[in-house]
């Protein structure tokens, strides 16, 4: 499909059962495949993401079973993959190809990582260089700094800590994490500059406690684990509702009036990307949560609030909060999004330059966007997704202001949300 059709809406109201999380499912593939015994992982995330997870770990020997409806039985190799010469394409998924580049510099084989040519313009040097610190044997087979890579056998000494910049990927810091318990030894890793994206190390941290790993963490800036720890099954793992796809359903409850219910998330989450719902309270929302739920909607007095916010915490969920700046009464800004421009595209130029088709106006900074909402959005604009799933989804929520829209390349939401159109076009009228 090139592209989609949205029709002008006003309202948004309905429940919507979330997919699984993207970040949650490939950590706990991984983990299952690394662990002693056999786990069972539910709800497991159906798209685009996983897919490639699933099939490199295939071709690494690890037996996978599906089950269906979410389920499947992953019998781990005990840190041991029996392949010890692939190669794997792993599209564009950061949460696969860099915690993989990392447990395979350190299995004793040889291996080739490629994704697709815009994972090869995505910077991995800094886990690289950690990698190398330890013993790791890592080429790259294009452009130096980036994807694709070579991996052979490499030499791992661990006497003393290893450095990770933390300001580019919390992406790195986690591949090291869930990498260093295969070396059967104690490590330290220290984070050099400020960690961004900190609750998605909490992620980590609290997955690989529910395998059996327990890090110990100094603040942000050192983490240390005992060698004597290996993964083991837990037996059943649970995935959670995906949080960033909550926030395009809760904006829409906030713009549209409401309630929209998302179900799979809520208080008891281990994800950073709950704090969304913060994000749209300050704005006026009114946000009712659950143990398992959250619901928006509209304020009860008006408009929603302008922001002027940091979001280093919450840089996907925030993408969400740029377009709701069009139905904000002034101008927003949202700061410490650098990292935006290494991800599925330049997430800063692509934002801006979609926003301003509405009739927004911009200024986009080197780590900071600042939208300011016209007296009236502009109907008709076709707006380029980039082959970033969350620019399609996030620019879905323009057409509650009555306008229609068109979507080009919609079908690239297969990457997290295959159903997300179906989804949205069923609370919406």
């Amino acid at each position: 499909m090139r592209f989609l059709d949205l029709p002008a809406v006003r309202q948004a109201a309905g429940t919507v059962r979330l997919p699984g999380s993207k970040s949650i499912s490939n950590r706990c593939l991984l983990l299952a495949a690394l662990a002693e015994g056999r786990t069972e992982i539910r709800d497991l995330l159906e798209s685009d993401d996983t897919a490639v997870m699933l099939a490199a770990l295939k071709s690494l020997g690890v037996a996978i079973e599906s089950g269906g409806d979410g389920v499947v039985q992953v019998d781990g190799c005990a840190g041991v993959f029996p392949t010890k010469q692939a190669e794997l394409f792993l599209g564009n998924a950061g949460t696969a190809l860099r915690p993989l580049a990392a447990v395979l510099s350190l299995c004793g084989g040889n291996y080739r990582l490629s994704g697709v040519p815009r994972m090869h313009e995505r910077p991995i040097r800094d886990l690289v260089d950690a990698l190398r610190a330890l013993g790791a044997d890592i080429r790259y087979l294009a452009n130096d700094g980036f994807p694709p890579l070579a991996i052979g056998p490499g030499n791992v000494r661990l006497d003393a800590p290893i450095r990770v910049r933390g300001d580019v990927s919390s992406q790195f810091l986690t591949a090291l994490l869930m990498a260093l318990p295969l070396t059967g030894r104690d490590a330290q890793v220290e984070v050099a500059g400020e960690l961004i994206s900190k609750p998605y190390i909490e992620i980590t941290l609290n997955l690989m406690q529910r395998f059996g790993v327990q890090v110990e963490r100094s603040g942000w800036q050192r983490f240390a684990m005992t060698g004597v720890q290996k993964y083991r099954s837990p037996g059943v793992v649970h995935v959670e509702g995906d949080a960033s796809a909550a926030s395009y359903f809760l904006a829409a409850g906030a713009i549209g009036g409401g309630p929209v219910r998302v179900e799979g998330v809520g208080r008891a989450s281990i994800q950073g990307d709950v704090r969304f719902a913060d994000a749209l309270q300050s704005m006026g929302a009114q946000i009712i949560r659950g143990d398992n739920w959250m619901e928006a909607r509209a304020p009860a007095g008006g408009r929603l609030q302008a922001f002027d916010a940091d979001f280093n915490h919450i840089p996907d969920a925030a993408m969400t909060l740029a377009v709701v700046a069009l139905f904000a009464a002034g101008p927003c800004v949202l700061r410490n999004v650098g990292s935006w421009r290494v991800k599925e595209t330049d997430r800063l130029a692509a934002m801006a330059a979609e926003l301003r088709k509405v009739g927004a106006t911009v200024e986009e900074g080197s780590d900071f966007i600042r939208v300011s909402p016209p007296r009236q959005i502009s109907p008709y604009a076709t707006i380029d997704t980039y082959d970033d799933h969350r620019m399609a989804m996030c620019f879905s929520l323009v057409t509650l202001a009555g306008v229609p829209l068109r979507i080009n390349d919609p079908e690239c939401v297969a990457k997290t949300f295959p159903g997300y159109f179906g989804e949205f076009a069923r609370i919406v009228r």
